[in-house]
């Protein structure tokens, strides 16, 4: 019969315990016997639940005058959520804090394991283990050979610092001795941050060689830390990486950098430093920013830090509320690339937004009011690299919009729609002969009127369609002719923007003249799980205006058509297209993107295409094919392939291969690439990578799927 019996073991087994700690402990047994006057022994299914620790065993012994535990298993020994120990025997303290096991089993986090011919339980916070064998791989019946397992003479397990002590620690990869170190530390898996050296990565390119890079990281105390990584390559590479973070009670700040000797520019010392941050401010604002500074054009790519061409330094403070935007910011722009000089780009760029909505006449009212500058490093005023603006233009502008739409729902079923917005500029511009220099205002209004008609039609088996006709008439007024042009250089049209009142997308250009905005919206939805979309549109004109490009598709009394698809499948099969056609059905942009996502792979494969345009910088067409996927090979096998590939110079841009194992305790990541494109400052370059995690160790990448064991 089975008794709960807290009273008597708080009588008879804690009498040595302080009083506050009698309170805590509670024994079940299937019997209790007292032998004598000091000997209590305790049999069948026994459990113990003593200051957060829980122990279960066949038969326990305790004597008074020796205040020991004779326990015989198997034991099961619970300490917190993360420790668990299993033995055959044990000799412990009332309190279960400090004695020996035998044939002992240390399981933490239900990762890691070490088995042990002995554990000594030391001041409820050491676990000193003799002769032990440590892995977080599951073994079979069959194959008691774990994937790999660490063996030492001595392990020391620091409960309180979560960290592993290894005494003569050898490191075995399916029973074959590998690397061998006198002393070792190690984290446990329920530790997060530690002060030492973290797995190897090894890494290959044509033009460094063969490398290996050598984390430490180091703790600078609860909020912040210090990653350190020496990087030596055989071609004479030299390296040292860094990453600081700090976390803040309002934010966090990540600063990154490397300095770097090769042989790529010899008797060079090659660096970058980046910084990075998010805090929050007083009355719901935000500030971040972001910043970076490089050596050489080619330094980020040859190490493989980012393929970025232009870089792009900020820092802005936000404010986003139900009815209110305000934005304020300062960019620096510096590019890479070998046809632009710095000197006569905009490098810095200051912006300031405040926006705010309301309701306005039964209807939805805006105001919004923009300071915007640009400033060139170069003092020339006139077009000396041939980009159409003048290498020194600086120019400062304030705007002020207001707009307003409201829409009434008709006895047919029609909604008809106004929509209205006006604006002002004052304009500063400096620097450039082609231009009359000096302070210009100007002004421009739109008007337009919209008639949509949404039909509805559910058709046999639940499958709903929705038709939206859409008619869109707007005219504008207004003045443009000294504008600029810069940050509205760049127009999409897209199903965004076919019922804009102004399609540019900065605020140095509006759209002018008489139009009509037409299209039709088509959606299907089928209760099986999928989805098609449909729009169809086009813009027609009073005059051509002479705004847009010929690539943007919208130049001309009529612009191209814009042709939208959107398929959505239930087995997670996403299509979606677009296209700009003319009446002679020749394409001048199209883009189509597919993604499949499956259980057991995945694919994303895109193509874009664009005609040449000079008003977009752009002498020559581009025509793109990208193609990214993945492939489970086996439940622990993953290889990924990715590829982009140039039509123009019917050549490949770029290729990529990866293979990835994982399992329930190893991680082993190979990677292959290469880029062919090249430039007077980056050469065709092939990457390789490997790295290797033993799982189990600190609170690193999460667990694979478990070995399966046959029968």
């Amino acid at each position: 019969m089975r008794h709960s019996l807290a009273a008597l073991l708080t009588a008879l087994c804690l009498l040595g315990q302080p009083a506050g700690a009698q309170d805590r402990a509670t024994l079940i047994a299937d019997s209790v016997s007292v032998q004598g006057t000091s000997v209590l022994l305790a049999e069948g299914h026994i459990e113990i639940f003593f200051k957060g620790q829980r122990l279960t065993a066949s038969k326990i012994l305790y004597d008074q005058a020796t205040g020991q535990l004779q326990i015989s298993g198997p034991i099961l020994l619970t300490d917190g959520k993360d420790t668990v120990i299993l033995a055959d025997q044990a000799e412990l303290s009332a309190d279960l804090t400090e004695g020996l096991m035998i044939s002992a089993r240390l399981v933490l986090n239900e990762q890691l394991q070490l088995a042990a011919a002995e554990l000594q339980r030391v001041d409820g916070r050491y676990s000193a283990l003799n002769r032990v064998v440590a892995s977080s791989c599951k073994v079979c019946a069959g194959s008691t050979t774990p994937l790999w397992e660490i063996r030492a003479k001595r392990v020391v397990h620091d409960q309180q610092e979560r960290q592993l002590y290894f005494d003569h620690a050898q490191l075995r990869v399916a029973g074959l001795p590998v690397f061998y170190v006198p002393r070792l530390r190690m984290p446990d898996p329920t530790l997060t941050r530690a002060t030492g050296f973290m797995l190897p990565v090894f890494r290959t390119t044509s033009t460094l060689g063969t490398g290996l890079k050598l984390p430490y990281f180091i703790t600078l105390g609860k909020h912040r830390d210090l990653l350190l990584t020496p990087y030596l390559s055989t071609k004479n590479g030299r390296t040292v990486e860094l990453r600081y973070r700090q976390a803040f009670a309002t934010g966090n700040l990540t600063l990154t950098g490397a300095v770097s000797r090769d042989d790529i520019r010899p008797g060079d010392m090659r660096a970058y430093l980046a910084a990075e941050g998010l805090f929050t401010l007083p009355h719901d604002f935000r500030l971040s920013f972001k910043g970076i500074l490089v050596s050489d054009p080619g330094y980020l790519l040859d190490y493989g830090y980012s393929e970025a061409d232009r870089l792009d330094s900020r820092i802005e403070v936000t404010r986003v509320q139900r009815d209110q935007y305000i934005s304020g910011r300062v960019i620096g722009l510096h590019s890479l690339r070998d046809t632009d000089i710095n000197e006569a780009l905009p490098g810095l760029i200051s912006d300031f937004t405040h926006e705010s909505r309301f309701d306005l006449l039964g209807g939805q009212g805006g105001l919004t009011f923009q300071t915007h500058s640009h400033n060139r490093a170069s003092d020339s005023p006139v077009d000396g690299n041939g980009d159409g603006i003048a290498d020194g233009r600086d120019v400062a502008r304030a705007s002020v919009r207001a707009d307003w739409d409201r829409s009434w729902v008709l006895s047919n079923g029609m909604v008809l729609g106004a929509l209205a917005e006006a604006g002002a500029d004052l304009y500063g511009i400096r620097q450039d002969t082609a231009l009359n220099t000096g302070t210009y205002g100007r002004g421009h209004g739109t008007a337009a009127v919209e008639l949509r008609w949404p039909l509805v039609k559910t058709g046999t088996g639940g499958v709903a369609h929705i038709l939206e006709p859409v008619a869109q008439i707007a005219a504008s007024v207004g003045s443009d002719g000294f504008a600029t042009a810069e940050d509205s250089a760049l127009v999409e049209f897209d199903e965004g923007n076919l019922f804009a009142l102004n399609r540019f997308p900065g605020w140095d250009e509006t759209e002018q003249g008489l139009r009509a905005n037409l299209g039709v919206n088509y959606l299907r939805v089928d209760p099986a799980g999928w989805t098609l979309g449909v729009t169809v549109g086009r813009v027609v004109r009073a005059d051509t205006g002479g705004d847009f490009s010929l690539a943007s598709g919208l130049d001309g009394l009529a612009s191209d058509w814009l042709a939208t698809t959107q398929l959505d499948l239930a087995g997670g099969v996403k299509l979606s297209n677009r296209f700009l056609l003319d009446d002679g059905l020749a394409i001048s942009k199209a883009e189509v993107k597919l993604a499949v996502t499956a259980e057991k792979y995945g694919i994303a494969a895109g193509y874009v295409h664009v005609a040449a345009d000079t008003a977009e910088n752009r002498p020559l067409p581009t025509a793109e094919l990208t193609l990214d996927g993945s492939l489970q090979l086996a439940p622990a096998w993953t290889a990924r392939a990715a590829s982009r590939y140039d039509f123009e110079a019917e050549r490949m841009a770029k290729a990529g291969l990866g293979l990835t194992f994982k399992n329930e305790c190893l991680l082993v990541d190979l990677s292959l690439s290469r880029r062919f494109t090249s430039s007077t400052s980056v050469t065709p370059t092939t990457d390789f990578g490997l790295s290797v995690e033993l799982l189990g160790f600190g609170a690193g990448s999460e667990a694979g799927p478990s070995r399966q064991c046959r029968r």
